[in-house]
């Protein structure tokens, strides 16, 4: 039994052979989950089906090791209307993308369609190994990509995983074409549940501050002051109006711990805008 008894149904990002599915996989081997799935055309869709459908988890991505955060995961995360919605486990999986094609013909490619990550994330193959005319075309993930394929001419190729061409009955024009060759991207499984304690816990936080000079190093100091290790700080527009930030960090230490009790809590009073993401276990 774990904590995730429960769940009923995982909505994920699809079609199937994405990668995400990939990582719903790891996830459910991890939790024993044997449950409903519901692939889902896009990151907003599959928050919004966790936030309104009781017993379910999401499995998502959220941090790539080039590209940086996910907005579109961070940004409507945590927004959502039940407050509990929060990260509860996270995976790193090495990201080895292909460039896949109906054709065999690397050189008649002129069109390419994959999902904006992928995309920035094999920027320099796109512009030095392709026609610096070629046609870019953005879409929900990179299994839709692949899958659209059938309904383009052999001009047409998509950026995806060895497992997207396989599914697709795709040709494999280009292996490994990622910039960095050590391209990896942390996928989280989202819901209503809490987590257990582990000796090695991250937790996520969101929090926006008054615009004013030094607000931002006072919530730092707290963290400072209990020697709490920050390992991570980003910051996003706030959408309610322009030049206000909301912050989204990561830091050592599971909510339950009494230090991190006590630092939530000074945090929680210097904040206009606050909101646990998450206490998990970190992916080793």
């Amino acid at each position: 039994m774990t904590f995730l008894n429960s769940v009923q149904t995982i909505a994920y990002l699809g079609p199937g052979g994405s990668y995400t599915e990939m990582a719903k996989d790891i996830f459910c081997e991890k939790y024993g989950l044997n449950v409903e799935l519901k692939p889902m055309p896009t990151i907003k869709q599959a928050l919004n089906f966790v936030d309104t459908t009781p017993n379910s988890i999401a499995v998502l991505p959220v941090e790539n090791s080039i590209e940086g955060t996910v907005r579109e995961t961070i940004d409507n995360l945590i927004r959502t209307n039940n407050p509990a919605i929060k990260i509860l486990s996270e995976f790193v999986m090495p990201i080895k993308h292909c460039l896949l094609s109906r054709t065999t013909e690397f050189y008649s490619i002129a069109n390419i369609i994959s999902h904006p990550q992928a995309l920035a994330q094999c920027q320099n193959f796109i512009h030095n190994e392709m026609s610096h005319h070629i046609n870019i075309i953005q879409v929900a993930s990179t299994a839709e990509a692949a899958k659209s394929l059938q309904n383009y001419n052999l001009t047409y190729a998509a950026i995806g995983s060895r497992k997207t061409a396989e599914i697709y009955n795709l040709n494999i024009l280009k292996d490994n074409i990622n910039d960095d060759p050590d391209n990896k991207t942390r996928f989280a499984l989202i819901g209503d549940f809490d987590t257990p304690k582990t000796q090695n816990d991250n937790t996520s936080l969101a929090f926006s501050t008054e615009n004013r000079p030094g607000a931002l190093l006072e919530i730092l100091q707290i963290f400072h002051d209990y020697e709490i290790n920050l390992s991570y700080i980003d910051s996003r527009p706030s959408k309610t109006k322009f030049g206000e930030y909301t912050f989204f960090a990561d830091f050592d230490g599971h909510v339950s711990d009494e230090k991190i009790i006590k630092v939530l809590k000074e945090v929680q009073s210097k904040t206009l805008y606050y909101r646990l993401v998450g206490s998990y276990e970190r992916w080793q």
